[in-house]
């Protein structure tokens, strides 16, 4: 999911601004007429598996997926870079080091020689185990995960900024017919842009700075005018040492038709802190333990 950079934490707070009052109380409903889409049908709170179950198994792999849908995600969470002669592929970094036996930036490198590389060669849950090394888990591109997980939505966050994969990314999910099963997503704004200019018909999230906008509309306007740019506010649980995620932003999300996916929660009492929030997806690398928390939620509010 997008980091938010040091430089851009302090624009989550304005000066003399109070901790519960990221959000105008007093904000209106948002001025919206969009249609609920297909991507966000279904049962909340979702499970997002955070590129697949990253804490099970090598990150952003077909094993890591498979797994993830064992353990009951509704989302797999995925990232997309490209290779010098265009191949789409599954990779959270730019370069291959921190996942492969590769080195180096993979816009640099070809398919033929990125598809040997062995992407469960650094994976370790203790740091002295390696289980998948040398059992040919490979670096997927975005075509063979959508096909190979046809019934599952996917949350595709474009990585890659320059040069721009944007339209052979929104090609290759018309063409395969995922359009109503994916949500793009982007930190970067002008990644963003790109997005919402070359297609109308996949959701997308709100880069960094539609989420300051979503935080910070002036006093006088609050939100009573805004339209929301896309769908679902997918943010950290806090910045720093400050609470992003609060009562009052969730329900001004809400007010304005968005679900808050909140991002990267692997404790449990943080996931259950953040669903009596009211937060509507929570992304995880424990796709199993969300579940696990989720379902005992609904079974809670089933009785009560």
């Amino acid at each position: 999911m997008p980091h938010v950079h040091r430089s851009r934490a302090r624009f989550y707070q304005k000066p003399g601004q109070s901790e519960g009052g990221v959000l105008l109380a007093r904000a209106a409903v948002c001025q919206t007429a969009r249609m609920r889409p297909p991507f966000l049908t279904g049962a909340t709170p979702r499970v997002f598996g955070h590129r697949g179950a990253a804490g099970l198994a090598p990150e952003n792999t077909l094993p890591s997926f498979a797994l993830a849908r064992a353990l009951g995600a509704d989302v797999f969470e995925c990232d997309v870079h490209a290779t010098r002669d265009g191949t789409i592929v599954v990779l959270h970094d730019p370069t291959l080091d921190r996942t492969t036996n590769g080195t180096g930036p993979v816009c640099t490198q070809d398919w033929a020689d990125v598809v040997r590389l062995d992407a469960g060669y650094h994976f370790s849950r203790d740091g002295r185990d390696f289980p998948y090394r040398g059992h040919g888990v490979r670096i997927p591109t975005l075509e063979a995960v959508l096909t190979a997980f046809p019934d599952t939505h996917f949350n595709i966050e474009v990585k890659q900024e320059a040069p721009s994969i944007v339209t052979a990314v929104v090609e290759l999910i018309h063409r395969i017919g995922a359009d109503d099963r994916v949500l793009l997503a982007a930190e970067h704004h002008s990644i963003m842009l790109a997005i919402r200019a070359a297609t109308d018909r996949i959701v997308t999230g709100f880069s960094t700075e539609d989420v300051v906008e979503f935080v910070f509309r002036e006093p006088g306007d609050a939100l009573a005018d805004y339209r929301p740019a896309g769908v679902a506010l997918q943010i950290p649980q806090r910045v720093q040492d400050r609470e992003l995620v609060t009562a009052d932003l969730v329900a001004a999300a809400h007010r304005c038709g968005l679900e808050v996916h909140v991002w990267t929660v692997n404790d449990r009492e943080e996931m259950e802190r953040l669903l009596d929030l009211g937060a509507d997806g929570i992304i995880s690398d424990l796709p199993g333990l969300a579940r696990v928390v989720v379902e005992e939620r609904r079974g809670i509010n089933r009785n009560a």
